[in-house]
């Protein structure tokens, strides 16, 4: 799978910005939500080939989001990679990350190398 266009879904402004510039920065087209329900909105409407998913939100967090996204009737949607990216690093906090079906769950900071790293890996 080539991925070209991400979606960052992150309440943070600061962090959302760094992470897109990122992601600019190396050449991928880049979509921004500031929360989990416009982010599955914005999944829905222009189908992402990755999602990076904060969990840590208000209203639809981002374990709810990916269940949402991951379980969908959509084929195509269903199929997107999510990867979660939070401070809660917990080994718990991964295991049910990966259980609502991400494929990667990273722990805050995440170093730039590392993330555009785990990218080109998928």
């Amino acid at each position: 799978m080539s991925i070209q266009k991400i979606l960052v879904v992150e309440p943070s402004p600061v962090e959302r910005a760094q992470i897109a510039n990122t992601l600019a920065g190396a050449g991928y087209q880049v979509i921004v939500a500031a929360d989990g329900e416009e982010g599955v909105q914005i999944a829905q409407r222009d189908f992402p080939d990755l999602i990076l998913m904060e969990v840590v939100m208000p209203g639809l967090n981002g374990y709810q989001a990916t269940r949402a996204l991951t379980r969908s009737e959509n084929e195509r949607l269903a199929r997107t990679p999510i990867i979660m990216i939070s401070a809660k690093g917990q080994d718990t906090d991964k295991v049910w990350g990966l259980r609502q079906g991400a494929i990667d769950y990273l722990v805050k900071p995440v170093t730039d190398d590392e993330l555009l790293t785990r990218i080109a890996d998928i």
